[in-house]
């Protein structure tokens, strides 16, 4: 977190702030063989801040994945799952849209 976005402001209020100005797409994609990856773009923040997310969801979602181009990918088709487990962590529901 850099505090010149927040101005003094301690850090779990910062993070606070910065979560409820991410707009969360998640979608899914069909690829080769008919797999299907659950995407999730719109998380801002360093690789390594996607990475603990993309492998806290991996391992509570029993699925491999991804990041790729500041997105998370998952294998198979997992949207609702994330939502609720976006919303755990702490992202407002109303920046989560799923994409059908």
């Amino acid at each position: 977190m850099s505090d010149n976005l927040c101005g003094g402001l301690p850090p779990e209020i910062c993070e606070q702030l910065n979560k409820e100005e991410q707009f969360i797409k998640i979608k899914v994609e069909k690829r080769r063989y008919g797999k299907e990856v659950t995407i999730i773009e719109g998380l801002s923040g360093s690789d390594m801040e996607l990475k603990k997310i993309a492998s806290e969801l991996k391992s509570k979602l029993a699925a491999g994945g991804t990041v790729k181009n500041g997105k998370i990918e998952l294998q198979g088709d997992h949207r609702e799952k994330v939502k609720e487990l976006l919303m755990k962590m702490g992202y407002p529901e109303s920046n989560i849209i799923i994409i059908e």
